[in-house]
């Protein structure tokens, strides 16, 4: 996949980011930030968050646990079905969480820029 230029369409754009995150591999996670670097709009982050509090409802699934802030704090637990839910998640892929931050985030971190190079 290669990186595209946001357009005007806010919902091309979330389709973009779901595109993106559903590349995320199970046990990994990313940025908000990261997930706009790649998609050539660095300093849309909040527009990446708000994309994920979409994502409930898109089919294909997006594993929008796997999207975290840039400390690895799970900012969108809260559009989660339950506060625990997030975290939940994460768990069952073998992602260890302790006040609602990743352990070992940069360990962990999937970097589309680096991951999705072609």
């Amino acid at each position: 996949m290669k990186s595209k230029k946001h357009t005007k369409n806010p919902d091309s754009f979330f389709e973009q980011v779901y595109s993106v995150a559903r590349l995320i591999p199970k046990g990994r996670v990313t940025s908000y930030g990261a997930i706009a670097r790649y998609l050539g709009t660095t300093g849309s982050s909040r527009m990446v968050g708000w994309a994920m509090n979409g994502a409930h409802s898109q089919k294909p699934r997006v594993p929008a646990q796997r999207v975290v802030n840039r400390n690895g704090l799970l900012t969108g637990k809260h559009h989660f079905g339950t506060p625990n839910l997030m975290q939940q998640l994460l768990e069952n892929e073998g992602v260890r969480i302790e006040n609602d931050v990743v352990v070992e985030f940069k360990k962990l971190f999937w970097d589309p820029s680096q991951e999705l190079m072609l």
